[in-house]
């Protein structure tokens, strides 16, 4: 299946739901209390997170996509701590405020790395569900994708309503369920239960085929648009009617925390149907995200660098032979992540010793190294008739197979300056005789702030010398 970024910025969802504070004492522990047999941690750190359908509404800020949230709290000091966050991350939040009630707060006490107790503080909520509603019909003009992130706690009590509202505009309708009748959920276009929440609705699966059909008649019965199944260690599985079941396998490299993770599936899958992407790539994306975030501590968000660089592995482009659209993509994340790009280009018809220590002086000089290659036609015009001795695809891939390069694009034009315009290089890099002023598109890099340098060759190393060598024999 073939992934891309989507424009998340072209993607705005409304989240609605059970909003909460994730809050972590950390401290050390050197000792147990001389009252129980329990350690004493001595808080050095307190740490407030925006939890629930926050970290849903944070996950899609995260990912560069404009997002709103309605929720409900209490009227304290947490709320405020919620409110602050969420702005700063540039989500746009409403809460239903409601005196005489607390806003929940879930407490989890970290030493190392270690969470060594939690405490809930909570009560389900009076939550004026009419006005809850207006508040949500009054945002969703310009919404792509709505999302019900159900925890149980109060916030959500009219569900039909807001699919009902939500469905008469044509925006889609995600849920992320909970509790023992999904009834409530009919309508929507998704809902993403883990397989311990479909299986309280359906009974216990045997296999994968018995949760397949299952799960068609589940969707059938509540007349659902889709439905993903998250399993942990075994991936998801998407079922829609009429299609074939869709497993993925899990794509964690390291389990440390699975805090969260069902926020980031259903954040990520909004985002990127928001974003127009088709139901099977929004899956595959999320199940990467969700890969990312079991290998954090606690509640965290993805960021859009993180899912970008998940994706290039994903496709086999975070080294080698790109295309000019999937370079541009990669040398965006490549700067996100502080690096310096050095350009250089060349027929490298037939590479030798020269080539190898020009490319390796080349890459000293940034972090990341691009090299454009002629493609054959601009070749037999530079070098002439019998020129290249080996295609483009050949040369390009000899390239990539080298320690010092990063990425290989070719360009058909007789000069490299269109690409070097595009890629904005951080430093420009030329082998041989060259002043300067002769390099091409030296002035469009000095002109941005961007270094110019030319670099020796090796003695006696020559394509057309190796070339009129092997002719004289």
């Amino acid at each position: 299946m073939k992934l891309s970024m989507p424009r998340f910025d072209l993607a705005p969802v409304l989240v609605v739901g059970d909003v909460m504070l994730d809050r972590y004492w950390h401290g050390g522990t050197s000792r147990i209390s001389p009252e129980a047999p329990v350690p004493v941690v001595k808080v050095n750190q307190i740490e407030d997170r925006p939890g629930g359908a926050a970290n849903v509404a944070l996950n899609i800020a995260a990912l560069g996509a404009p997002a709103s949230l309605v929720g409900v709290t209490g009227v304290d000091e947490a709320a405020d701590s919620l409110a602050a966050s969420l702005a700063a991350a540039g989500v746009t939040a409403r809460f239903q405020r409601i005196a005489g009630q607390p806003t929940i707060v879930k407490l989890r006490v970290m030493s190392r790395h270690q969470q060594l107790l939690r405490m809930d503080f909570e009560e389900r909520f009076n939550t004026d569900a009419e006005a809850l509603a207006a508040e949500v019909e009054a945002l969703l003009d310009g919404i792509k994708v709505l999302v019900l992130s159900d925890y149980g706690k109060g916030a959500l009590q009219n569900h039909q309503v807001l699919i009902q509202s939500a469905r008469r505009r044509g925006i889609a309708v995600l849920a992320d369920p909970k509790g023992a009748d999904f009834g409530i959920y009919r309508g929507a276009s998704l809902i993403t239960p883990n397989l311990a929440e479909f299986e309280t609705i359906v009974g216990r699966c045997a296999d994968e085929a018995e949760l397949v059909s299952r799960g068609a008649r589940l969707m059938l019965e509540l007349e659902l648009g889709a439905l993903l199944v998250t399993r942990g260690e075994h991936g998801m599985t998407l079922l829609r009617p009429d299609h074939p079941a869709l497993h993925l396998p899990a794509r964690a490299r390291e389990v440390f925390d699975v805090t969260g993770a069902g926020d980031t599936v259903i954040s990520t899958l909004a985002a990127a149907l928001a974003a127009g992407e088709e139901l099977p790539q929004a899956v595959a994306l999320a199940n990467l995200a969700a890969g990312i975030v079991v290998g954090k501590l606690g509640t965290a968000a993805i960021s859009a660098p993180e899912l970008r660089r998940a994706v290039q592995r994903e496709q086999g482009s975070e080294r080698g032979v790109l295309s000019p659209d999937q370079l541009l993509s990669t040398i965006e994340d490549a700067r996100a992540h502080g690096e310096r790009i050095v350009f250089t280009n060349g027929c490298f018809d037939i590479l030798h010793a020269g080539h190898v220590a020009y490319l390796e002086q080349a890459r000293a000089q940034g972090d990341r190294l691009v090299v454009a290659i002629n493609d054959d036609a601009s070749v037999s015009r530079l070098k002439g008739p019998g020129r290249p001795i080996n295609s483009v695809d050949r040369r390009m891939a000899v390239l990539a197979g080298l320690g010092a390069v990063d990425w290989v694009v070719s360009f058909a034009e007789p000069t490299p300056e269109r690409l070097i315009k595009l890629i904005k290089p951080e430093v420009l890099v030329k082998g041989g005789d060259y002043g300067i002023d002769q390099v091409v598109g030296a002035d469009l890099v000095r002109a941005y702030g961007g270094t110019v340098k030319v670099l020796g060759l090796v003695e006696n190393s020559s394509t057309t010398a190796i070339v009129e060598k092997i002719r004289g024999q």
